[in-house]
């Protein structure tokens, strides 16, 4: 029994190693060759000038990388981006992530009328409806945890932090498992909870 488990556990352990060993590891300097066409709505850098598309730069590659494989797979509904992944590699789409990874998210402006019930959502959540803060996932600076998956939040457009926000609370984001907490989330916030901690997360620094 005892030469059973350990040669199981050998195998596994190997084919782990040889998983990783296979992984793709993307190359930043190569990745901001391939982003010409990222650059037209997210920025050169990441930095996207329109509210309406994502901020990229600083986004932990994990959670890039899902994001992409989700939109490319048809998993994640984005109208805009319909085709322009199709042409790109697994190397293309690690380079293209550890190149927006490598740079820094700008921060923008919150609106004061609506900061102090922003951030009392960002960090303390609804205790009186079980909805926990913000903060427990995507860190007391919005920073998220990269290599949990979960996005950097921090100086993220307003306007595209409340179309998500919506979209979670409407079912409208693909139903798995990483999603599923932010729907359970969302759907305890109201418009006016939704315009507040959006506009919080846009100033959060």
């Amino acid at each position: 029994m005892n030469k059973l488990l350990v040669s199981l556990l050998l195998t596994l352990g190997v084919s782990a190693a040889a998983h990783a060993a296979d992984a793709i590891v993307g190359d930043a300097k190569a990745g901001q060759a391939k982003t010409a066409v990222c650059g037209a709505c997210h920025g050169p850098d990441g930095n996207s000038a329109a509210p309406n598309f994502p901020k990229l730069a600083g986004q932990g590659e994990r959670y890039l990388l899902k994001q992409i494989h989700d939109i490319k797979g048809g998993k994640r509904q984005v109208l805009e981006m319909t085709g322009i992944l199709d042409n790109l590699s697994e190397q293309d789409i690690a380079d293209i992530a550890a190149y927006f990874a490598s740079q820094k998210m700008s921060v923008g402006a919150a609106d004061p009328k609506l900061v102090d019930a922003g951030e009392a959502l960002f960090r303390g959540g609804k205790v009186e409806q079980g909805m926990p803060a913000c903060t427990g996932c995507h860190s007391p600076n919005g920073a998220g945890n990269a290599a949990a998956g979960f996005p950097h939040l921090g100086g993220q457009h307003a306007t595209y932090v409340a179309k998500q926000l919506t979209d979670f609370r409407e079912g409208n984001r693909s139903n798995d498992g990483d999603t599923m907490v932010m729907r359970a989330i969302a759907a305890k916030l109201s418009n006016k909870d939704v315009a507040a901690v959006s506009s919080y997360i846009q100033g959060l620094h």
